[in-house]
């Protein structure tokens, strides 16, 4: 059971700004404002403490009194939201004469009604704040009623029969290697220490627990105990002594004599220790400090869910879901017994071939993780083995499934974490119940919902909501709640997304909690008389979105609806407080027009994603709250010039097509613009970039160079991530030379648009540490300033174009060892032959593309040693590399010049550990060569050469393209 907090802590702030703020309230009523802004805040205080609290060990009055005070704390603030828009109102300047005296007299005459209306409304609250206390207080029931006893459901882990284990063997010999082999932790010290990390349910103490019985009798002494979220160190450090087998006959021991006791009895051991569920690093350090490094040696294996505790520990072993094959393994033993039976490749087969693709599903919903797949076993062993029975249970994993003991420990399992997490992070977490199950959920637009609904709350001068957003969205990946999701190019994570089985918890929670309204044919959630949020799932029956009537929705905070629910939307003057309103491909033709949109006096978040939308109402210039428009996908060729009064907006994505109208420079809250269109019909808004000096990131697209642009860029001192491209490819030469970037970049794209004449000075590791991407294109490049892009500490992307055989500069280049310690993905362009990549260079590269590859007569041809693998690429200097493509143009070269550069090229590859060659035209390749050379039109040919790839999954192509002129 849930309990989050509500509005409280916006609300509490607002009643502060409120009773602070010039709105000239009528008398007594700040005071009436302030008793609630205290009360409140004694009231968030105890529900923060019954939050944390698991459902089934709540009070049920504590439930309603909690209930309550968070719907109360909505209505609050819708009040509150509602006055301020209100009482602002629009100044009307440009008035003269008789007409601005009348118009004064009507706003003054309005003004006054909406005060008296906002005194009667802070009078109301008062009330119902004082009776939801009361009425707490009056049905409070002895607090000494029994609670549900709670069992450690890893004590059926510990005793679990080894023939029922499956898939741990593999892992078990693997982390053993890993605690033989050297890590950083005991190259230090004389001992090993390996963390394994991973989601709940995983199988984290059962791994540990294999490794355990494996190898403890190859020590002195020997022990496993477990932590917990609440740990008594006491109870923990004299359960070690028990299990090393030291007496202590005095029971009163304090935590600093028992370190000290532990200490001395094993300075002289050879010990191996299991620390299992390791919730904070705080914990970890104290029983560090009893666990001394000696001479002897010892191995210490802890588990974790957070990955922040395994790297404090040190040596992190992150553990793998199972297999497909290995799932199916447990599954069918569970269900079927233990006899198993093999495909001709050597797979599971079901013993029920009609049972099979369902079996299937069912596991792909488990994703690898044990403790699902044996709850859902559990659950078909007491079906009837029949496709339609399982597949009721496939479709019900989320709904349904409430009462089921299973389904409720495995719950449970999951829960601890999410008990541990802070209130407001198990807020945002619960929000992700926005979005269906497997959806891919984007970083940068979570972040952004979650500020629109008040979720994240400035804390530190100097970080953006944003920023702070970043670092919640972190902590959840870290602490296991959310699987990540990485970009292809850079390995960054850019997204992320739920296990079904979090989902099914998170779902239960929030719908209990009446969080998230879900509406789908599959699996809705029972909306509630009022409707908090609501996300609109794969709808194609009109009766679902019958339920939820138009009383119900005036009160939904946020309205998310998905493509495959396009058809059902609901009006969007149902809506009277809405924040949030995210839609993609919906149809806006009738009922749901956007002239509506305008009323929407609330909305802070506002994405029309692939819409058909051709234009935008005037009226978007009244959602004053306005944070975030996403207009994306649409064929909008102007904003309206209503969106220059948006002051508040933070977030600006628009088409490239699409112009923004004169006074931009008023957005002074902007931190995000992209892509901004700067052509001859919006020239003069480049004067007016200087002016949003809040800008993080900024993606300019050109007809051509604006020479004014560079002051604009100078006074832009908080920018992270800087794109700049121009439409005609048409580079300008040394126009960015004299700019500095700031020291907090992060990305800088300007290949497209301009040539540096040299690397400037501010790229340098103290200047820019944290820069991550970098396409440049510099005229003339030396040795020298490749080992300074070199030591960016951050660097993962590069995309570096060069002139330098136009200039003259035919030497090649030497990546040292060492260098771009992070680089994970390499595009030099138009470099000179040879590019050598020394032992120790680039260790993380995946991608590496040479395009084009200069071999130049005059600069020495190639230095080959022992037929051609010397000095030439040493591709097999790069251990991690997936991919490599390369084009070689021999100019002034003769034949046999040309053939071996072809040569050397193909046997860096083919010399690459990760990759074995085939070539999949050997015997025509003579012929298509031959004709190539002999096409009258066609003064050059090109060679491709594939690879197949090991690392890669499947087949990894590795292009290699040969060009030079026929002779």
């Amino acid at each position: 059971m849930e309990v989050v907090t509500g509005a409280l802590p916006s609300v509490i702030k607002k009643l502060a700004g409120l009773a602070a703020g010039e709105y000239n309230l009528q008398k007594g009523l700040k005071g009436a404002i302030r008793f609630l802004q205290s009360e409140l805040e004694s009231m968030k205080g105890a529900l923060e403490k019954v939050s944390s609290t698991p459902g089934d060990r709540l009070d049920i009055q504590d439930k309603i009194w909690a209930r309550d005070l968070r719907e109360l704390s909505y209505d609050i603030e819708d009040s509150i939201d509602t006055f301020m828009v209100r009482g602002q109102g629009k100044e009307q300047g440009n008035l003269h004469g008789i007409k601005k005296f009348i118009d004064r007299s009507v706003g003054l005459f309005r003004k006054a009604k909406i005060r008296h209306g906002m005194a009667t409304e802070i009078r109301d609250i008062k009330t119902r704040v004082e009776e939801v206390a009361k009425r707490h207080g009056r049905y409070k029931i002895n607090s000494d009623v029994a609670m549900p006893v709670m069992i450690d459901t890893r004590l059926f882990t510990l005793h679990t029969e080894a023939k029922e284990l499956v898939g741990v063997d593999e892992a078990r010999d693997e982390l053993i290697k890993a605690l033989e082999e050297e890590n950083e932790v005991s190259m230090q010290q004389h001992g090993k220490i390996v963390s394994i990390v991973g989601f709940g349910g995983l199988g984290k103490t059962t791994l540990a627990n294999a490794v355990y019985e494996k190898i403890r009798a190859q020590f002195d002494c020997c022990a496993f105990v477990s932590v917990s979220q609440t740990p008594n160190l006491n109870k923990l450090f004299k359960g070690l002594l028990d299990d090393f087998g030291k007496n202590i006959n005095e029971e009163t021991l304090e935590e600093s004599r028992l370190i000290k006791v532990l200490r001395e009895f094993l300075q002289e051991k050879r010990y191996f220790v299991v620390i299992d569920d390791i919730w904070d690093i705080s914990v970890w350090r104290m029983i560090r400090c009893a666990l001394p490094d000696n001479d002897v040696g010892y191995t210490i294996i802890t588990t974790t869910r957070n990955y922040d505790v395994a790297e404090e520990a040190g040596g992190a072993y992150k553990l793998k879901p199972l297999s497909l094959n290995n799932s199916r393994k447990l599954l069918y033993r569970r269900i079927f017994g233990t006899e198993n039976k093999y495909d001709n490749e050597g797979r599971e087969k079901c013993p029920d071939e009609e049972l099979a693709e369902v079996s299937d599903r069912i596991l792909n919903k488990c994703a690898g993780v044990p403790l699902a797949v044996i709850t859902m076993a559990s659950l078909l062993a007491c079906k009837a083995r029949n496709k339609m029975d399982w597949y009721e249970v496939y479709n019900s994993v989320g709904t349904g499934l409430e009462n089921n003991l299973d389904v409720k420990n495995m719950r449970k399992i999951l829960s601890l974490s999410y008990y541990e997490l802070p209130c407001h992070l198990r807020t945002c977490l619960l929000y992700l119940t926005m979005f269906p199950e497997d959806f891919g959920i984007r970083k940068g637009r979570l972040i952004r919902m979650w500020i629109a609904e008040g979720f994240i709350q400035s804390e530190k001068q100097g970080k953006s909501l944003f920023e702070i957003g970043d670092s919640y969205f972190n902590v959840l990946i870290n602490r296991s709640m959310v699987q990540p999701i990485h970009d292809s190019i850079t390995g960054m994570v850019h997204g992320c997304r739920v296990h079904d089985m979090v989902l099914d918890l998170i779902r239960s929670l929030s719908s209990e909690e009446n969080f998230v309204a879900v509406l789908s044919d599959m699996d809705s959630t029972s909306p509630s008389s009022t409707i908090r949020r609501l996300s609109l799932q794969n709808v194609k029956n009109s009766h679902i979105m019958a339920n939820a009537t138009r009383s119900s929705l005036q009160h939904a905070r946020s309205v998310v609806i998905f493509p495959s629910a396009a058809a059902q939307a609901p009006a969007l003057g149902s809506f009277q407080v809405l924040r949030v309103l995210d839609l993609c491909l919906c149809d806006l033709s009738q009922a749901n027009s956007l002239k509506y949109l305008g009323n929407l006096y609330q909305l802070r978040y506002l994405r029309l994603y692939c819409m058909h939308i051709s234009q935008l109402p005037e009226e978007i210039g009244n959602l004053q709250f306005l944070q975030t428009l996403d207009v994306r996908g649409n064929s909008i060729s102007w904003l309206p010039s209503g969106v220059v009064q948006l002051t508040n907006l933070m977030f600006l994505y628009i088409d490239w097509w699409t112009r923004v109208p004169n006074g931009i420079g008023n957005l002074t809250c902007l931190e995000q613009l992209s892509q901004l269109r700067i052509d001859g019909s919006t020239i003069n808004i480049v004067g007016e970039l200087g002016q949003l000096t809040e800008l993080r990131q900024l993606d300019i697209i050109l007809d051509e160079w604006n020479d004014k642009l560079l002051e604009g860029l100078r006074m832009l001192q908080n920018i992270q991530e800087l794109d700049i491209s121009v439409r005609s490819g048409e580079r300008s030469i040394s126009v960015l030379d004299t700019w500095v970037a700031p020291r907090y970049i992060r990305g800088l794209c300007t290949v497209h648009s301009c040539w540096f004449s040299a690397l400037s000075a501010w790229v340098n590791p103290s200047l820019v540490p944290d820069l991550t991407r970098l396409h440049i294109a510099v005229r003339e490049l030396h040795q020298g300033d490749l080992e300074i892009l070199g030591r960016l500490p951050a660097l993962r992307d590069v995309n570096l174009e060069v002139d330098n055989k136009n200039l003259g500069i035919l030497q090649g280049f030497v990546v040292g060892a060492g260098s771009f310690p992070c680089l994970v993905s390499c595009w030099f362009s138009r470099f000179v032959w040879p590019v050598v990549f020394q032992q120790g260079a680039m260790p993380k590269l995946r991608e590496l593309h040479l395009w084009p590859l200069f071999y130049v007569r005059e600069g020495g041809g190639i230095a080959s040693r022992d037929g051609g693998g010397g000095l030439e690429l040493a591709l097999g200097n790069l251990p991690s590399l997936q991919g490599f493509s390369a084009t070689v143009k021999c100019e002034g070269a003769s034949e046999e010049e040309a053939e071996q550069a072809k040569a050397a090229l193909t046997h860096a590859a083919e010399m690459h550990p990760n990759h074995e060659i085939y070539i999949g035209f050997k015997g025509a390749l003579a012929a298509l060569t031959h004709a190539a050379e002999m096409h009258p039109n066609h003064p050059e040919h090109e060679i491709y050469i594939g690879f197949k790839g090991a690392l890669a999954p499947g087949i990894l192509f590795l292009a290699l393209v040969f060009s030079h002129p026929v002779p």
